[in-house]
């Protein structure tokens, strides 16, 4: 009974996640969308990173604190982001700021 009510589970999880993202690439795959449109969701995964990300750089124990070693660290890892365009140099760069801040810090 335990591995049917596991199996079921599993199943139902898939068909939660699948199916959101199956349906709108399956309805508008062959139209054409509007060019707002387009750039209205070309803007959604900024957004999502921006709200998963500046928490953890701005809040420290459940409050606003700029003064901590993301904030410092955030600034440089934007700037090398903006002048390589490179998610590799973009992380490793950020992870050695990181690393000299908490060195010198």
């Amino acid at each position: 009974m335990m591995h049917e009510d596991l199996a079921l589970t599993v199943i139902g999880m898939w068909a939660v996640t699948f199916f959101p993202r199956w349906l709108p690439v399956f309805a508008l795959s062959n139209r054409k969308l509007p060019e707002p449109l387009i750039k209205v969701l070309e803007m959604i995964p900024v957004a999502l990173l921006s709200a998963i990300v500046f928490p953890s750089i701005f809040v420290s124990e459940g409050s606003l604190d700029v003064t901590n070693t993301h904030c410092f660290t955030a600034v440089p890892t934007i700037l090398i982001a903006y002048v390589t365009r490179s998610l590799i140099g973009t992380i490793v760069g950020g992870m050695l700021v990181y690393w000299l801040a908490g060195y010198l810090g």
